[in-house]
């Protein structure tokens, strides 16, 4: 059988089936974006497609030679993995030795660490490896317009709005974006058109991999400070990421955020700016109001021009600048101005993007994956602009590092907040070398006010919530780990 993934090239016979492949993931939807290009982008198999955690096409499976196994070895079960199951995939929860054994193509996902048992069984076999990144970065060169969407912040939200106004436009884009986007309910969809709308991530500098023909970038923080070390280090990462667009390439970049402004150096791509506070952008958003669900309409301007009134459906000033980056890529790529405004104001969010959970005893529970000072500072603003009685955050800080090199500032903004409840820090990728707990956390708070109290147990969490909080509160659970489990306990949904 002639099947080979390598790095330096890539060589497959489509007359061949494919063999046994075992796919090594982190998380619970990563497999999809992986398997969905092996079948249909390389091997020009059907797909699988989640609807309502339905799989209603699978005909892939026939085309598969019947000795042949996809395998995905998975950390956690999730619906998603449920629906792989429903289809005959085979699914591992947890690595095993076993899994690789025979297999033809090993791909692995940044958060796989060196020493996984099967990725460390597979180069000991002489087995192909390929990391998630690269194998995405392949996947690019496939499509004229590889869109490829990377900031620190914003990422999956921008992705998702491009998205949906793509669809609105009949675009018929491929996409693979880092949360499930209700227009698809999937993180994914294979199109039949020469679009490709990615979400680029920086960790490790994976975007780095990848061949964009469109880059946006939406701002430049200091995160993954773990791998990066220093902001400028950050920034020199941007600017290699930009290098990688070709003459006739477009760069649609935030012009309020002073470290995306360097950026335009590195590049001899056109050039589309945004913002809301720089007056020279091209797009620029004024007289921005918001309705009683915290959801702004603005006047978009273009070259001092007035372009639209765009009305959103998702709450926040940051969204305001979102929308303007949505609006750059599509305004270069020919959508009309209805088109923008339809699909933006039918955007109504991706999962765990400020999400409406439900509601226990008159109190509304949102989620939000937000886990950088940042990114809670906008979501609590956001949350200003609704109205209630007071405010609830259950945040459980994600990584030993992220929470020793923001403590002050985590500190600061979490004060914006009613009540505070602090679990524990989620070490994802981690261990704690750090000297660091929650506890130290909820110290630095109660210097400032004494607001924030430490709760490790979720079920203390929630009988606490529903013993204090009262009618017209609203409850926010917030970080990137296993805070997500919380909100439907509150709601009794689970």
């Amino acid at each position: 059988m002639e099947c080979q993934i390598t790095t330096k090239n890539l060589k497959i016979n489509k007359n061949k089936s494919i063999g046994k492949v075992i796919i090594v993931v982190e998380g619970e939807s990563e497999e999809f974006k992986i398997m969905k290009h092996i079948f249909t982008k390389i091997l020009n198999y059907n797909y699988i497609s989640i609807k309502r955690n339905k799989v209603i096409q699978n005909e892939f499976r026939s085309k598969v030679n019947p000795n042949s196994t996809v395998i995905v070895a998975n950390t956690n079960s999730s619906n998603i993995t449920d629906a792989l199951i429903r289809t005959g995939i085979s699914v591992k929860i947890g690595h095993d030795l076993d899994n690789v054994a025979k297999a033809d193509l090993v791909v692995y996902s940044a958060a796989i660490k060196n020493d996984d048992i099967e990725l460390c069984k597979a180069k000991e076999l002489g087995i192909e490896t390929i990391e998630r990144g690269t194998f995405l970065g392949k996947l690019t060169k496939a499509f004229k317009n590889s869109i490829c969407i990377s900031g620190t912040h914003g990422k999956t939200t921008t992705t998702s709005m491009i998205s949906v106004c793509f669809l609105q436009a009949f675009k018929d884009p491929s996409i693979q974006v880092g949360a499930v986007l209700k227009q698809l309910n999937s993180n994914y969809r294979v199109g039949n058109s020469e679009y490709f709308i990615i979400e680029a991530c920086e960790y490790v500098e994976s975007y780095l991999k990848l061949f964009p023909k469109t880059e946006v970038v939406l701002n430049i923080d200091d995160d993954h400070l773990d791998y990066f070390g220093s902001l400028d280090n950050i920034v020199k990462s941007f600017e290699k990421y930009v290098k990688l667009l070709p003459d006739n390439g477009l760069l649609v970049v935030n012009y309020d955020d002073i470290n995306c402004r360097k950026l335009v150096k590195n590049t001899n791509a056109k050039i589309i700016s945004y913002g809301i506070d720089t007056k020279n952008a091209n797009f620029v958003a004024r007289n921005i109001t918001f309705n009683s669900n915290g959801f702004p309409t603005f006047d978009v301007y273009y070259n001092d021009n007035f372009y639209k009134t765009i009305s959103l459906s998702v709450p926040g000033v940051h969204n305001v600048l979102n929308a303007l980056a949505c609006i750059g890529v599509c305004h270069e790529y020919g959508i009309s101005k209805e088109d923008i405004k339809n699909g933006l104001l039918n955007y109504t969010g991706a999962s765990r993007r400020f999400e409406y959970i439900g509601k226990f005893n008159d109190v509304c529970v949102f989620d939000d994956y937000g886990h950088h000072p940042t990114e809670i500072l906008a979501t609590a603003n956001a949350l200003k602009q609704k109205h209630f009685r007071e405010s609830w955050v259950i945040f459980q800080p994600h990584t030993y590092s992220r929470t020793l090199s923001h403590l002050d500032e985590f500190a600061k903004v979490l004060l914006n907040f009613d009540n505070i409840i602090i679990t524990d820090i989620y070490a994802a990728r981690e261990i704690n070398t750090y000297n660091i707990s929650s506890k130290d956390l909820v110290n630095k708070i109660n210097e400032l006010s004494q607001k924030a109290v430490y709760i490790s147990d979720f079920n203390q969490i929630v009988s606490y919530v529903k013993g204090n909080a009262k009618p017209n509160d609203i409850v926010l659970t917030l970080g990137a780990g296993t805070i997500t489990k919380i909100g439907p306990m509150l709601c009794n949904n689970s």
